[in-house]
């Protein structure tokens, strides 16, 4: 059962809301004039303010009848920034506050600044450190493991001796660990990986740089796969190869199914993406908020069945989102059947052959 569903479920036995529950904690704290903080991190990776801000808006006043307000602010990648921005939201007396944090060690002082003055903080997307009441993303091991196994995947009987080179995210990011962890589980082993990275802020021009430093030490025609954390990186990688005289790319990964990375998986210079709902995240995170501020727990509880640990904190409340590998034979099924991209935003002219080739009209 998941956790949306749980939700429901509890809502049909009249426990949510105080119906049918003696518990106080399930009565409200606040009526539908609430404030949501959202603090999302840069504008490079395309999602932020295209799906997650607009998503997380949207089911907010969805949820208190138009009456709820979402404060939003975007750290444009820098940490300081964002910490400003969280003590502004403070300052303003936001009722509760989801964060994806640049950088998860250097937000701690500004959640705990908000958890002193009786703000509730939910880490969005990146698990943040410092006293936060829960926390929403996907599955981010799994999404290293889906994106190492494609990797194996298409290079096959050859996957032995092939040199792969690993472009992983930023340091700060708690996340980059896990995907590389994932990734790791999956490549170690399996595949030589000749050349690995760390991407500072996740920059694609810092990935194109370290791209260029691996083909020229590897040598392109030795370099069989490149792993990508993201779809940022993975068009630099891609861009990097092309200018080194590349005439076919080796298999690429990425992450986000961002409109130019679904469009080069058509192409077929992007070998897979990994797609993630956003939808789904975001509606949840927007859940979670509303419900911590109305004070009701049993709903609360019921929207993180997952826990995880943090450096500072052990147990969190949670919730994991599942992944799934988006490639040529599956863009129908994910990306349009969820529609977050419609065909002919996929199909422009630049493309039409490539998805008439795939059926993708």
């Amino acid at each position: 059962m998941t956790a949306s569903t749980s939700a429901l479920v509890l809502a049909a036995c009249g426990v949510i809301d105080g119906i049918g529950g003696s518990s106080s904690s399930a009565v409200p704290k606040k009526g539908n004039d609430i404030t949501v903080g959202l603090l999302l991190p840069d504008k490079e990776t395309a999602r932020f303010e295209k799906f997650d801000y607009p998503l997380i808006k949207k089911r907010v006043a969805a949820l208190t009848n138009n009456k709820g307000k979402v404060l939003y602010a975007n750290a444009g990648a820098s940490q300081s920034k964002q910490s400003g921005q969280m003590a502004t939201m403070v300052a303003d007396k936001a009722d509760v506050i989801l964060v994806d944090a640049v950088d998860s060690k250097a937000i701690a002082p500004a959640v705990q600044k908000a958890k002193d003055a009786g703000i509730p903080v939910i880490a969005y997307d990146r698990l943040a450190q410092g006293p936060i009441d829960a926390y929403v993303s996907h599955d981010n091991e799994l999404v290293g493991e889906v994106q190492g196994r494609a990797i194996v995947g298409a290079l096959g009987d050859k996957a032995a001796t092939s040199k792969v080179v690993m472009m992983n995210g930023s340091v700060a990011d708690p996340n980059t660990a896990r995907f590389k962890q994932g990734a790791l589980s999956e490549l170690e082993g399996r595949v030589v990986i000749a050349k690995q990275y760390d991407t500072r802020e996740w920059l694609p021009e810092v990935a194109e740089a370290n791209m260029k430093q691996a083909i020229q030490s590897i040598g392109l025609s030795n370099i069989a796969a490149v792993y990508s954390a993201n779809d940022g990186m993975a068009g630099a990688v891609i861009d990097a190869m092309k200018e080194a005289g590349a005439t076919k790319i080796p298999p690429v990964t990425g992450q986000d199914a961002n409109l130019d990375a679904v469009q080069r998986i058509v192409s077929g210079e992007q070998f897979m993406t990994v797609y993630k709902s956003f939808l789904l995240e975001a509606d949840n995170a927007a859940e979670m908020a509303v419900a911590k501020v109305q004070g009701r727990s049993i709903e609360f509880e019921a929207l993180t069945p997952d826990s995880v640990d943090s450096p500072t904190q052990k147990d969190i409340p949670s919730q994991l989102v599942k992944v799934v590998a988006l490639t040529k034979d599956n863009i129908k099924d994910t990306v349009i059947q969820d529609g977050v991209y419609t065909a002919k935003q996929i199909c422009t002219s630049k493309y039409a052959s490539d998805c008439a080739a795939i059926g993708l009209e």
